[in-house]
């Protein structure tokens, strides 16, 4: 089997974590304590992926739990699936990051980074052929930001070759929850850049707008929003969990999606979506799912595809369908909106299919796409953190903990640079490339032949 491994990090992190092992055990048909009592054997056939099995018949999930104070984590020991993780896996400090990416990358984060890495490497130890670490966190407060991206660089230098995926919420552009939220978003991209290799990014804002507006509900809380999220990040695995007719897993998304290694920010949409009054009128189809999944309003991040061009996607989709019928419909979408997609990367869709569907439906799609629409958001955050940052507004608390100025210029700087190249291949055509290509074919044409006579007359 090839085993994911999850970290959940700080309050959103463990929030999402929790409702993603709840829509796990529920499709594997395990209990709250982690027994099987399912119907198929299908649902236990590939269990591994993300959970080993104990003594009694009882599976556990690869999950390591971690918060600088111990609420969050209380929180999940107290719900339902409180008794389902390993108690030596819940990792929490005393005193909290207060919003503070310093203290989650260098103070208190610092102080019991170790303790996770040995949880880690334990279940590491338990794998037989480990695929990668999924980690859960958002890039606007103090621990998920600062100690989740300590954590992601520290385990890329222990396993540099294995994948590491982050599932991260990044800054609304309406619903902002802290003040200093540019700061540790900026600082956290500046790690994930270099350290992960696929980061599927989601904000607040556009799961509320999904809540509200396609599945009309009028007060969405978390657990709602959590649920969306959860429901890409089962769909993403599915393959490596049940049996499929076209498979697709972490390492082969990230091998399609990712043309430049610093270009691994990823949209993510699901479908089918629509108000539960609504559900008895809907007839589900293939193309159905496919209209659903480009529809902007169906992002969940808040960006509008339609203002960039997708350079590479993936659409991995649930149930009994017809392969002909997806690869048609595929293709039709390609030629319908080919301006949305580069033309310098001929056939950048892949396709995946896994057999069984979802539980309560008969079929399901998870996209993901690498768009250069993406650079909206980060345009967004590093004009709020220029704003702050020229002033020096807050900064006292970061330098405090023993941080340098030179780091936020540095975090700056880098967070221009991705937004420049997203821009450049935004606006590369195929025209463009032809040109230089025929000049470097003719110079090395002539370099031959020079070369030729040469050796003739040697």
């Amino acid at each position: 089997m090839r085993e994911i491994i999850q970290l959940q990090v700080g309050q959103c992190g463990n929030q999402v974590g929790t409702k993603f092992w709840e829509t796990i055990t529920q499709e594997h048909g395990l209990d709250g304590d982690g027994h099987y009592n399912g119907t198929t054997d299908i649902q236990c056939s590939r269990l591994d992926v993300y959970f080993s099995e104990v003594a009694s018949s009882k599976y556990v999930p690869r999950s390591v739990l971690v918060d600088l104070e111990p609420g969050a984590l209380d929180a999940v020991k107290a719900s339902s699936l409180g008794t389902l993780f390993r108690p030596d896996n819940f990792i929490n400090a005393q005193n909290g990051a207060g919003n503070n990416w310093a203290k989650g990358h260098y103070t208190e984060g610092a102080e019991i980074v170790d303790r996770v890495l040995d949880a880690t490497r334990k279940e590491v130890e338990n794998c037989d052929s480990l695929q990668g670490f999924q980690v859960t966190h958002s890039l606007g407060g103090g621990t998920g930001s600062g100690m989740g991206t300590l954590l992601v660089s520290k385990i890329r230098e222990e396993y540099p070759d294995r994948m590491m995926a982050t599932f991260s919420v990044l800054p609304s552009p309406k619903v902002s929850d802290t003040i200093v939220e540019p700061y540790n978003a900026t600082l956290s991209v500046h790690q994930l850049v270099e350290n992960s290799d696929q980061t599927f990014c989601i904000d607040n804002q556009a799961l509320y707008d999904i809540c509200q507006n396609t599945l009309k509900i009028s007060a969405p809380t978390y657990s709602h929003l959590n649920r969306l999220v959860t429901d890409v990040m089962s769909g993403v695995t599915t393959c490596l969990r049940f049996p499929g007719q076209l498979n697709a897993d972490l390492r082969k998304m990230a091998v399609n999606l990712v043309p430049f290694p610093r270009l691994h920010f990823f949209l993510v949409g699901y479908a089918p979506l629509s108000a539960s009054a609504s559900t008895s009128f809907r007839n589900l189809s293939v193309a159905e799912l496919n209209s659903q999944m480009f529809d902007p309003r169906n992002m969940m991040a808040a960006c509008d595809p339609r203002h960039g061009r997708y350079l590479a996607v993936t659409a991995i989709y649930r149930g009994k369908l017809s392969q002909r019928e997806v690869e048609d419909q595929m293709t039709q979408i390609q030629h319908k909106n080919s301006s949305q997609f580069v033309e310098w990367i001929p056939s950048n869709v892949k396709t995946a299919m896994c057999d069984i569907p979802p539980p309560g439906l008969t079929m399901s799609s998870t996209f993901v796409g690498n768009s250069t629409a993406i650079q909206a958001l980060f345009k967004r955050t590093m004009e709020q953190f220029t704003a702050m940052f020229r002033r020096k507004a807050f900064l006292h608390w970061y330098t405090d903990e023993g941080m340098d100025e030179m780091e936020f210029t540095e975090a700056e700087s880098n967070m221009a640079d991705l937004i420049s190249e997203y821009i450049q291949y935004q606006d590369a055509s195929a025209e463009d490339d032809g040109a230089e290509n025929d000049i470097l074919y003719e110079g090395e044409e002539m370099g031959q032949e020079v070369y030729g006579e040469e050796h003739y007359d040697q």
